[in-house]
């Protein structure tokens, strides 16, 4: 065996198996675990991914909200123990790869069309309504 497949062969044992199907675009909810002195709890971060990069056990993505028309991102590495859950909220159409220009934007054009079609195959998709 080659270096190569040695490394591929234990990284493949730590990847997460329930990370929903998410795109670029998507409204998701991050639940990642705070410890704070002897005690954890869940906290729950809502926004829109704006980048995806790396792949397998270095793969991360990038989130975005508007808080008190302050936008916050925060970077989560997806296999990460830290993070304790992923939950689709809405799907959104996006024609790139990363979604920096929504940095500038603000108000109404912010927001990003939602996508329609081609949902059969998605699974895990809860609704809030």
């Amino acid at each position: 065996m080659s270096r190569q497949q040695i490394l591929e062969s234990i990284n493949a044992s730590t990847l997460k198996t329930d990370v929903p199907t998410m795109d670029i675009g998507d409204t998701v909810s991050v639940q990642f675990r705070i410890v704070e002195g002897d005690k954890e709890r869940l906290q729950a971060f809502t926004g829109v991914i704006i980048s995806r990069h790396g792949r397998g056990i270095d793969e991360i993505m990038t989130l975005r909200k508007v808080v008190d028309d302050v936008g916050v991102e925060r970077v989560f590495p997806i296999n990460s123990p830290v993070v304790a859950g992923f939950e689709v909220l809405r799907r959104a159409d996006a024609r790139r790869a990363k979604l920096y220009y929504l940095r500038d934007r603000q108000g109404k054009s912010q927001r990003l069309r939602d996508r329609r079609r081609g949902l059969k195959h998605v699974t895990k998709i809860t609704s809030k309504a």
